[in-house]
C-alpha cells in the first residue's frame, strides 16, 4: 500500500506540528481504532463492517437511511416508481460535487451527473470489477439499463418486482464514484479514494492511521439548517490488540469503542448489561436490538470431495451440534447478556418476519443431541472424525465455549483462529467446512438474510458461503420477490426461515445489539439497528 506525505492535520490528531497555526489548534477530530486493518476506500468492496465505516464517510448512493431505518433522498432528491414495481426513475440534487482532485482538469470540483450514477452501478456487476457486491444486482434488467436520461435523471429497470430494491440502493457497494479516477488509478483507486460524502480522503500512513478531512463543499445540512459536517477531520488507527484498543478509550486517546468484547465487557458493563456506575459521568452508552445474527455455518455443498467425506454433510450430525450447547449460559457469561440467544431461527429479532411463535428453533437439548448423534451413525461419538471450527480471535471463547460442550456429548471440536482478511478469504471460496460467521442487515428486509441459501448466490459471487442449494427453497425466494402482500411475504419468509432450521444449514448463536461506547464530549452521536457510523452530525465539544 502506497504511504502519503503526512500533513499537519495528520500531526496534530497524533503527534505535534512544530509550527502550528492557531487555528488548527481548536480543530475537532474524532478518533476511533479499527483493530482489523482497512485494506481499501473503494466501494466496489465495501463487504464487511470494517470498510463499510470508513466508505460511509467519503460516498454518497442515490438514496440513504436515518437511523430509524427509513429510505431518505441522498444524491437523489426524489424518485418515482411504476405501478408493476419494475422501473425506478431518479431525479438527481444539482449541487452535488466530487472531492477536489487534480485529475479535474484543474477544476476545483466536479458536478455529480447522472452518467456518474450510471458508471457506478455499472461497475458493480461488471465482471472485470470482481466486486463481492455484484450479487445486489442480479435482479436488474441490464439490457434495458441503468440509463441516464438526462443530467439529473437516471432510470433504473428491474427483471421481476424486487420490494427492498431502495433499501438495497443504500448500501455502500452503490456509492457514486468518479469515473476518470477510477479508470485514472485503476485497481489503486481504493488508496487515493474521492466520493461526494462529508469526509474527503487526506493521508493514509500504512498500518498507523488513516486521516479524513472536513468537506467544505458538501451539500446537506442538520434540522437547522447548518452546514454538514461538524467535524474538522476523522482520524482512524489500526491498533490490533483489543486489550490495547480498550486502554487507548480509557485514557482518551480514542472518542469511540464499539461492541462488548472480552477486554472491556467486564470493565464497562454489569453483568445484566448496564454500564458499570462507576464510568456514568465520563462514558455514554448507546444500546439497542442489531440486526446482525451470529452464527457457525457449514460448508453443505457435498459436490465437493472435503464435503462428501465429511460428517458435516450429515444432516443429523449438524443438528446434534445445534442441540448441544446452551446458548442461554453462552449469552449470560460471555456476552453479559448482550444480545439475545438465537433459538428461533436465521431471521433476526428486529425484523416483522422474526416469529418467536411461528418458527421451531433449537435449544439446548443435550439428549436429543445424543440421539441423533447415534442417527447419524456416531453413537456417543464413536468413529466421529475431530472437526475443526475455525474463526478469528474476537470470537475464540464462543467457539471454545461450544467446544467444551460438545464434547460432553461425544463431538471433538478443534478451534482454530484465523485473522479477519485470511479468514474471510477462506470462507468466500470453501475452503472451510464448519466456520464462524455473522450476517449483519445490508438493508431491513428478511431477504437480505434468506438470501444466503438461495443457489444462485454461490460464493465466491455472492454471500451463500453454505453452499446450500434446495429447488423448494429457491422456489419460495422467488415466490416471495413477487407476493406485493407484506402478510403474506412475511408467512413465505418463515416457512423458508423453518426450512434453514430443518436442514441444520447454520448453528444461529445469538441475535446481537449494538453496543456503543463514547467520552462526554461527543454529541449528536446516533445509533441505529444497522450499525451503521455516521459521523457527519456529530460534534465534539471542550467540557
Amino acid at each position: 500500500m502506497q504511504k502519503y506525505l503526512i500533513s499537519c492535520l495528520f500531526l496534530l490528531v497524533g503527534y505535534s506540528c512544530t509550527e502550528q497555526s492557531p487555528d488548527k489548534q481548536d480543530k475537532t477530530v474524532f478518533r476511533y481504532n479499527e483493530s482489523k486493518g482497512i485494506a481499501t476506500l473503494d466501494p466496489a468492496f465495501a463487504k464487511s463492517q470494517t470498510l463499510i465505516w470508513p466508505v460511509n464517510q467519503l460516498f454518497n448512493g442515490l438514496v440513504q437511511m436515518d437511523k430509524e431505518l427509513n429510505i431518505r433522498p441522498a444524491i437523489a432528491k426524489e424518485w418515482e416508481i411504476s405501478e408493476d414495481g419494475l422501473e425506478y426513475t431518479f431525479y438527481l440534487r444539482d449541487d452535488v460535487f466530487f472531492h477536489d482532485h487534480e485529475q479535474f482538469s484543474g477544476k476545483p470540483e466536479r458536478q455529480v451527473t447522472a452518467e456518474d450514477v450510471v458508471y457506478s452501478l455499472k461497475r458493480i456487476y461488471a465482471p472485470k470489477t470482481a466486486s463481492p457486491g455484484a450479487w445486489i444486482f442480479n435482479n436488474l434488467n441490464k439490457d434495458k439499463g441503468p440509463v441516464a436520461v438526462n443530467d439529473t435523471t437516471v432510470k433504473i429497470y428491474l427483471n421481476k418486482r424486487f420490494p427492498a430494491f431502495l433499501g438495497l440502493l443504500s448500501m455502500q457497494y452503490c456509492s457514486v464514484v468518479p469515473k476518470k479516477l477510477v479508470e485514472h488509478y485503476g485497481k489503486n483507486f481504493g488508496q487515493n479514494p474521492s466520493g461526494t460524502g462529508p469526509f474527503k480522503f487526506s493521508t493514509w500512513q500504512d498500518g498507523e492511521k488513516l486521516v479524513f478531512v472536513k468537506n467544505q463543499n458538501y451539500f446537506e445540512t442538520d434540522s437547522a439548517g447548518n452546514s454538514l459536517p461538524h467535524l474538522d477531520a476523522i482520524a482512524i488507527t489500526f491498533v490490533s490488540d483489543k486489550q490495547s484498543e480498550f486502554l487507548k478509550f480509557i485514557k482518551g486517546d480514542i472518542d469511540f469503542l464499539s461492541g462488548a468484547t472480552a477486554a472491556n465487557k467486564d470493565e464497562l458493563l454489569t453483568r445484566s448489561g448496564n454500564l458499570n456506575p462507576k464510568y456514568e459521568d465520563k462514558i455514554t452508552l448507546y444500546s439497542q436490538p442489531y440486526l446482525n445474527t451470529e452464527y457457525l455455518g457449514f460448508l453443505v455443498d457435498t459436490s465437493l470431495p472435503q464435503v462428501k467425506n465429511s460428517p458435516v454433510s450429515n444432516k443429523y450430525f449438524r443438528q446434534a451440534i445445534n442441540y448441544g450447547f446452551d446458548r442461554k449460559k453462552m449469552v449470560k457469561y460471555l456476552r453479559n447478556n448482550i444480545g439475545k440467544p438465537a433459538e428461533k431461527g436465521f431471521i433476526p429479532k428486529g425484523l416483522p418476519s422474526f416469529s418467536p411463535a411461528t418458527i421451531e428453533g433449537f435449544t439446548y437439548k443435550p439428549d436429543k443431541a445424543r440421539k441423533l448423534l447415534k442417527k447419524a451413525g456416531y453413537p456417543g461419538g464413536e468413529g466421529l472424525p475431530k472437526i475443526t471450527l475455525t474463526t478469528t480471535d474476537d470470537y475464540k471463547d464462543i467457539c471454545e465455549f461450544i467446544q467444551h460442550q460438545l464434547a460432553e456429548i461425544g463431538i471433538p471440536i478443534d478451534v482454530e483462529v484465523s485473522t479477519g482478511a485470511t479468514f474471510r478469504d477462506m470462507v468466500a471460496n470453501s475452503k472451510l467446512l464448519f466456520f464462524r460467521g455473522s450476517w449483519i442487515a445490508d438493508y431491513p428486509d428478511a431477504e437480505n438474510y434468506l438470501a444466503l441459501f438461495y443457489s444462485d448466490n454461490f460464493s465466491p459471487g455472492g454471500p451463500n458461503y453454505t453452499h446450500f442449494a434446495n429447488d423448494k427453497y429457491d422456489s419460495l425466494y422467488n415466490k416471495a420477490l413477487n407476493t406485493i402482500n407484506e402478510v403474506q411475504r412475511r408467512q413465505i419468509y418463515q416457512q423458508m426461515d423453518q426450512m434453514i432450521v430443518d436442514n441444520a444449514v447454520v448453528v444461529p448463536l445469538y441475535y446481537d445489539q449494538v453496543v456503543r461506547f463514547t467520552h462526554k464530549d461527543i454529541k449528536n452521536f446516533e445509533s441505529n439497528p444497522m450499525n451503521l457510523l455516521n459521523l457527519k452530525y456529530v460534534k465534539k465539544e471542550q467540557l
